[in-house]
C-alpha cells in the first residue's frame, strides 16, 4: 500500500469512527429546566444519569431556568428544544400566538405557596391586606397571584406587592423587609429552615389554586416535524422521575454531579414535598393529569387570568406523546 493509500484509508476509518461515534451519542437535545437544579427537575438530571436519554438515541444538554414564565418563552422562540415551565405559564403564552404546548406534565399540582414567618401572623391569604408580599417577575408563583387574590376576596390595591430580584428574595423575607412571599414550599421555605427559622406555608392548593404543575413542553412545529423523538425523551424522563421518587438519595447525587454548587441536603429535603405533587388525586401515572384537574386548571385561568374562552382545554396539551406503559401512581 503506497503513502497517498494509506492516508486516504485511515482518514477514511477515522471519519467512520467519528460518524458512529455522533450516531450513538444520539440527536443533540436542550431542555431549559423552570429554575435552578432542584428536586422539583431532579428527574431529568436521574434519568441522563442512567443513561435512558443514551438509550432513547438523544444527546441531552440540561441548562437551568430563570422562571417558568422566561423558559416558556425560550421554548416559544426556538432558544430551547424542550422546556420545563409551570403549566399556566406556558398556557397564557400560547394564548398570546405562541406555538409552546404541554406534551407531559410532571408535577401533576403545584407547590406553590405564600410563605411567611412562623411569628407573622400571616395565616390565610386574607392576612396579607396591608402587608408587603415580595414576588419575583417572570415565575408562576407571580403569574397566579391574581388567582389566590380573586378566589379568597381581596382587593389587589390593598396588598403592597414589591418585586425583588432572585438572589435578595429570601434575604428580604429572613430580615423582615417583607412580610411575605410567593414562592416554592419545595424550594424557597426549606431555605429558610437550612437557616433555622420556622415557616408558614399557605398552598396555593389548598386556597383555590390547585393548578396543574411543572410540565414538559414543546413548540408545535417541533413535535410535528418528530413525534417520535419528542415520545422517546417524555418516555425515558418519566421513567428517570420514577427512579427518583423511589430513590430520592441517588437522585440527589446525580443532581449534584451535574450541577456541583446544589447541597445534596437541600435537595432531599425537596423531595418530601415534590414526592406528594407527582401524582394528584385520581391519577393513575405518572404524566396522565385527571381531566377535572385540566378543568380546575382551565377554569382558575379563564376567570381570573383571562385566558380566552375560545378554545378549549385541549388546545393546550396533547396526550398523544405519553407512553402506553408509564409508570404508575402509588
Amino acid at each position: 500500500m503506497n503513502r497517498r493509500m494509506l492516508i486516504t484509508t485511515v482518514a477514511m476509518l477515522a471519519l467512520g469512527a467519528g460518524s458512529a461515534f455522533a450516531q450513538s451519542a444520539g440527536k443533540p437535545m436542550k431542555i431549559t429546566l423552570n429554575f435552578l437544579a432542584a428536586a422539583p427537575n431532579a428527574g431529568f438530571m436521574m434519568a441522563k444519569q442512567l443513561g435512558l436519554y443514551e438509550k432513547a438515541g438523544i444527546n441531552l444538554t440540561i441548562e437551568e431556568g430563570k422562571g417558568s414564565g422566561t423558559t416558556a418563552q425560550m421554548v416559544a422562540t426556538g432558544q430551547t428544544d424542550i422546556g420545563f415551565a409551570d403549566a399556566p405559564a406556558a398556557m397564557q403564552l400560547r394564548t398570546k400566538g405562541a406555538p409552546v404546548k404541554i406534551i407531559a406534565p410532571v408535577l401533576q399540582t403545584n407547590g406553590f405557596a405564600i410563605i411567611a414567618l412562623e411569628d407573622s401572623k400571616i395565616d390565610a391569604p386574607k392576612d396579607l391586606v396591608g402587608k408587603k408580599l415580595a414576588v419575583q417577575p417572570g415565575t408562576a408563583q407571580t403569574t397566579l397571584l391574581e388567582a389566590i387574590l380573586a378566589s379568597n376576596g381581596i382587593d389587589k390595591s390593598k396588598v403592597d406587592v414589591i418585586a425583588i430580584d432572585p438572589g435578595a428574595f429570601v434575604g428580604a423575607l429572613l430580615e423582615k423587609k417583607v412580610d411575605a412571599i410567593l414562592g416554592g414550599a419545595d424550594f424557597h421555605s426549606i431555605q429558610i429552615r437550612e437557616r433555622g427559622f420556622k415557616v408558614r406555608d399557605i398552598f396555593y392548593r389548598d386556597v383555590g389554586v390547585p393548578t396543574v404543575g411543572l410540565s414538559i413542553i414543546a413548540r408545535d412545529d417541533r413535535i410535528k416535524a418528530d413525534a417520535e423523538l419528542f415520545k422517546r425523551f417524555v418516555d425515558a424522563s418519566l421513567r428517570g422521575w420514577d427512579a427518583a421518587r423511589k430513590n430520592p438519595e441517588a437522585a440527589a447525587d446525580a443532581v449534584v454531579a451535574q450541577f456541583p454548587a446544589v447541597k445534596k441536603a437541600q435537595v432531599l429535603a425537596q423531595f418530601d414535598v415534590v414526592n406528594k405533587l407527582l401524582c394528584a388525586p385520581g391519577a393513575t401515572a405518572l404524566g396522565k393529569v385527571p381531566a377535572t384537574n385540566w378543568t380546575v386548571s382551565y377554569d382558575l385561568l379563564t376567570q381570573y387570568l383571562g385566558l380566552p374562552k375560545d378554545k378549549p382545554i385541549t388546545d393546550y396539551y396533547t396526550t398523544e406523546l405519553l407512553p402506553a406503559s408509564a409508570p404508575a401512581c402509588p
